[in-house]
């Protein structure tokens, strides 16, 4: 809902009025300061979220408003919403938030299957009857027809918005130098993400451990929610490597602690296997940071084109050859490619940028 309250709010602004309909339940914390006006149809049941109380909804509202936005696939919500819509004959639209990577289909092999079963009898429509289906980059509209041979979607390409990076970098520097004293005087690459097995960190570690034989200042720091119990083995590798002492492992960070570590950091990096956006990503590069990222990263075609970032497949030869072209700068090319990381993050990842993008392509669907 994040997403949806940044932009929404946006828009209201520009004159349009945007409402919202969940699954959730009435008393859902997070609703009462939603910035949006809000049906909370829920609770919805069970793992699908069906709630028999959202196609008659719609049947009774949808034709009030020009064009319906359908966020995700995979639950009730969308099969639900289509029900109504297409016998109303109201436009919408569907954004799909990564859900048709083929990443999914092979990592997963079993779960893919019971989407199969269900998949020309539910979501197919969803996406076959829509105005249009909305992906935040070229390279996610490209992956889409790989997960499903039976598919039919128009696809548009639209910004994504992330939050910009607040000013005052020496304060917030000195806020995660204070945490970590030993930091300071580092060139520190910044890792900050879920600790998760799709995100590489393994490779990580293994091409920064080369990097680091000949980088003597050369920190990385490791941010972010160990999801999966990964650390321990994580931790058990950089020791073998041989870099345990380089290597700084924070947890989760959050507001000042989180923008001081991008501004702390020369570089981002996130060799992940599959990342439909990463709004981490678009937060570095609102810090100057350029990124050093795989091509599983959706979003490699853009920054790749702008000079922003340094790309290659996800693997550790991937993973140390972008270490190495980082490294291989001098500091005036550091410096210009930094320069470029803010630009492209104003030009395509601001709020303002995706609010533009989406109200667009609402007018288009819904004539």
């Amino acid at each position: 809902m994040t997403g949806v309250g940044n932009y929404g709010v946006r828009a209201v602004q520009a004159g349009h009025t945007i409402e919202v309909v969940t699954l959730d339940p009435p008393d859902a914390p997070y609703l009462a300061q939603f910035p949006l006006p809000s049906h909370a149809l829920g609770p919805a049941a069970g793992h699908y979220r069906y709630s028999a109380r959202l196609t008659p909804w719609l049947l009774r509202h949808a034709a009030e408003y020009d064009l319906v936005v359908i966020n995700g696939l995979w639950q009730y919500h969308s099969f639900g919403a289509w029900r109504a819509l297409r016998r109303l004959k109201v436009p919408y639209v569907v954004f799909t938030h990564g859900m048709l990577d083929p990443w999914f289909k092979h990592t997963y092999p079993l779960k893919h299957l019971k989407k199969w079963l269900a998949w020309p009898w539910s979501d197919y429509r969803v996406l076959r009857d829509a105005a249009a289906v909305l992906f935040t980059c070229e390279e996610e509209r490209l992956l889409a027809p790989q997960s499903f041979w039976l598919y039919r979607a128009n696809g548009r390409v639209v910004n994504y918005g992330a939050a910009s990076a607040p000013t005052g970098r020496a304060q917030l520097q000195e806020v995660f130098f204070e945490r970590y004293p030993e930091l300071r005087g580092k060139r520190l690459l910044v890792f900050l993400s879920r600790i998760q097995e799709k995100k590489g960190c393994d490779m990580l570690l293994t091409a920064f451990a080369e990097a680091a034989a000949r980088e003597p200042e050369l920190h990385l720091v490791m941010a972010g929610p160990d999801q999966s119990g990964l650390v321990a083995g994580l931790q058990a590798q950089a020791q073998a490597l041989g870099v345990a002492g380089r290597v700084t492992w924070t947890g989760m960070l959050t507001g000042d602690m989180k923008w001081g570590a991008f501004y702390a950091g020369e570089a981002f990096v996130l060799p992940s296997h599959q990342e439909n956006f990463g709004i981490a990503v678009a937060e570095a590069l609102a810090c100057g940071l350029p990124v050093l990222i795989s091509d599983k990263v959706n979003i490699w075609r853009e920054l790749d084109a702008d000079g922003a970032a340094f790309v290659a497949p996800d693997t550790v030869v991937g993973t140390r050859a972008t270490l190495q072209r980082w490294l291989a700068l001098d500091a005036g090319a550091r410096q210009r490619m930094a320069r470029q990381a803010r630009a492209t993050f104003e030009r395509r990842y601001t709020v303002e940028a995706m609010t533009t993008s989406l109200l667009d392509e609402f007018r288009r669907a819904a004539a």
